[in-house]
């Protein structure tokens, strides 16, 4: 049996070529949403509401014989049905209407091969800062809780006001409305629940690259600074092997230099941080409004509080609590397989403890000891002032350990 999918558009059945129509109009079973199918209430086959998951519905037609066709809304390999169907169904034949995206450039009369499209349409907003810094032209598709509004006042908290917002409502059907706004102007507006945004970059953002100076985050600043340093920080950055989608845990960690710089990587990903001194976490929060990642921060001595966190590929441990046995326990236990952690110590008894216990779970460790010293001027000449040597322990599964 071949199915037909065919992407109708927000002006419905008249956006259809005469071809497509007669198609729906033959089938023996029409399948899709409520509003699709409501453009076609002459249909005498059998219909099929798309709602829920589509598990069923597919189990239901690999029962039925004659002629299907599926309606699905704008192009059915954009964030539609159509590529799940394809992979479910043997004989599927794909025809696409213009999609959101299509026609919101195409309104705004600008190119979009350089943009970069993120779905927030049933979707969880958490991490969309670091996806979005720095692109100059994003197209967002929402839903009913991730409105325009909504998405505005994310940004702003950001201070992400380089951006400004084109608004494409009800795109290609009898009500479309497009408009540009400002953030600020954008945050009380009430939008069509059917509607798309675009941001364009109006002037740069802040970049950063890798190995912030240290000054440049909020922190408690004893002698030394309770901060883990640039050098140290990318040497143990380095060392967890980050990609984009990397889950990453950052145990104990203060001002979050490491968790933020690893956000910053680990993009599409997602960064789970935990401190258990209250003061260290309001600059923690402050530092990722300001460098623009929203990860995951909670007050805490781990291991407790980490058991709904997801499994990671990458763990940096700048400080256990003093229950370094059952933190590292939990932590080479949840660790994906070829995953890594990263333990940052500064004295002679803390890595003998932390490399005997990494060899009890089944790890090898690689250590490097940092001695890091910086120029600093005396009156017309330059001298060197040198940091805390660390301990950089790099613990991997044992080869061949599942």
């Amino acid at each position: 049996m071949t199915v037909k999918v065919i992407g109708i558009g927000d002006e419905g059945r008249e956006g259809l070529l005469p071809v497509y129509q007669d198609w729906v109009l033959s089938c023996d079973i029409l399948v899709g949403g409520k509003r699709q199918l409501a453009n076609f209430p002459e249909h005498k086959g059998e219909k099929l509401i798309l709602e829920g998951g589509l598990k069923s519905v597919i189990e239901t037609l690999k029962e039925k014989e004659g002629s299907t066709v599926v309606l699905a809304s704008g192009d059915p390999m954009f964030f539609g049905v159509g590529g799940y169907l394809a992979k479910k169904l043997s004989d599927v034949e794909i025809y696409p209407s213009l999609s959101s995206i299509q026609l919101a450039f195409a309104r705004m009369k600008e190119s979009w091969q350089d943009c970069e499209v993120i779905s927030v349409h049933g979707r969880t907003m958490k991490g969309l800062a670091q996806k979005i810094n720095g692109k100059k032209k994003i197209l967002l598709l929402t839903d009913k809780e991730n409105t325009p509004s909504r998405i505005a006042d994310y940004l702003l908290d950001y201070q992400m006001t380089e951006y400004k917002a084109f608004v494409g409502e009800n795109l290609g059907g009898m009500e479309e409305k497009t408009e540009w706004f400002s953030l600020e102007k954008l945050s009380s507006y009430k939008a069509s629940s059917l509607n798309v945004v675009v941001l364009k970059q109006t002037h740069s953002s802040p970049a950063w690259t890798l190995g912030i100076p240290d000054d440049e985050f909020s922190q408690r600043k004893p002698d030394k600074g309770l901060i883990t340093k640039k050098e140290v920080r990318i040497l143990s950055i380095a060392a967890l092997e980050l990609h984009e989608h990397s889950i990453v845990w950052d145990i104990g960690t203060c001002t979050a230099s490491v968790a933020i710089e690893s956000a910053r990587i680990a993009k599409y990903g997602m960064v789970y941080g935990i401190e258990k001194n209250e003061a260290d976490l309001n600059n923690a929060w402050e530092n990722t409004k300001k460098f623009r990642t929203d990860i995951h921060l909670q007050h805490g001595k781990a291991p407790e509080g980490i058991d709904e966190w997801p499994d990671p590929d990458a763990i940096f441990i700048g400080g256990s609590g003093g229950d370094m046995e059952a933190l590292l326990g939990v932590c080479c236990q949840r660790l994906k397989a070829g995953g890594t952690i990263v333990l940052n110590a500064v004295t002679i008894e803390n890595l003998g403890n932390a490399t005997s216990i990494f060899n009890k779970n089944g790890f090898t460790t690689d250590i490097t000891l940092a001695q890091i010293s910086r120029s600093k001027p005396i009156l017309h000449m330059t001298r060197f002032d040198s940091l805390n040597p660390i301990y950089i322990i790099t613990a991997k599964y044992k080869e061949g350990q599942e």
